[in-house]
């Protein structure tokens, strides 16, 4: 009970802490809120309204309490642009980057599990160090470029895919290729990693000495407790995609989070920018809450958060 008393406050306080800070940060940009609100053709009179109507004239301590007391209400505001509610925006976009994004993990997941499993039952071979080039290779390629080529040569060159838009399914399949190409690699190393420690550890001796099959050995025994470190990072980048995939989105022209992002920070929608923001944050809480649960299923050695 302690420990889930402990983990909620902390919780809160993270969430209060990127709260505050993107507050700032927005609050500290040298432009006038009101000129891009109204125009550069707006006069006087109604940059001063607009000041008026968003408290941008009062001190900036104020405007963070009115801010905060929105957000404990579950209000994140209005855009300063499309006078849309901030939570409308992010829900009507959130569909199409959770498709995306569990698309490409369901993609990256099916590759490196078992690319990472052969690699540690076949260290130090070419096999191996070949996946390793690989995974550097991967890791190291810009998002934004892989997608472009990606779009040009599969989409426009050889017409597999869709260049751009969202109009059924099929249209996720190239852009959640391409997230997961980016990430493939790096778990299959990560899972490659770990499987070499559990390897050696002596319940697995005693499974080959029990008879088990090397299939079974390697991919019940042993995986399942080389997991534990991969969920983990598997839960934040799960959340971080559902944040916002910026660069997969945009060059595909998805209409998702990401692209409702970079939009607000094109328009400078300080409303929009934070409401992404906080978003974002609390996903990677959430996901933090998440893995401590599946630790237990994973672990049956490991205490849940739940029964401590």
């Amino acid at each position: 009970m302690t420990r889930f008393l402990s983990r909620f406050v902390l919780s809160v306080f993270t969430l209060l802490g990127t709260a505050v800070l993107t507050f700032l940060l927005m609050n500290a940009m040298p432009t006038d809120v009101a000129r891009v609100i109204g125009g550069s053709k707006a006069s006087p009179e109604v940059i001063k309204e607009i000041h008026a109507k968003f408290h941008l004239d009062d001190p900036w301590w104020e405007r963070l309490g009115l801010y905060l007391g929105q957000l404990a209400r579950g209000d994140l505001g209005h855009s300063y642009v499309t006078d849309q509610s901030v939570s409308e925006a992010i829900l009507t976009r959130l569909p199409t980057t959770a498709a995306l994004s569990f698309l490409a993990v369901m993609m990256w997941v099916a590759v490196a599990v078992p690319l990472g499993a052969l690699t540690a039952k076949y260290r130090a071979t070419l096999f191996d160090r070949g996946v390793l080039v690989l995974a550097t290779v991967s890791l190291s390629l810009p998002a934004f470029w892989l997608a472009r080529m990606l779009q040009y040569s599969l989409a426009y060159q050889l017409g597999w895919f869709s260049v751009g838009f969202f109009r059924k399914f099929g249209d996720l399949l190239l852009p959640a290729a391409c997230l997961a190409i980016l990430f493939v690699g790096y778990y299959a190393r990560l899972i490659h990693t770990n499987m070499v420690e559990v390897l050696d550890s002596p319940y697995v001796r005693a499974a080959r000495a029990k008879g088990a099959s090397e299939t079974r050995v390697l991919f019940k025994h042993a995986l399942r407790n080389a997991l534990i470190p991969v969920v983990t990072i598997l839960g934040m980048d799960v959340a971080t995609m559902l944040g916002g995939v910026l660069f997969t989105e945009n060059v595909f022209a998805l209409p998702g989070i990401g692209t409702l992002a970079l939009q607000s920070v094109f328009n400078l929608d300080p409303p929009m920018i934070m409401g992404t923001v906080i978003f974002s944050a609390t996903l990677v809480v959430g996901a933090n809450w998440v893995v401590d649960f599946l630790y237990g299923w994973i672990d049956p050695r490991i205490k849940s958060l739940s029964v401590n």
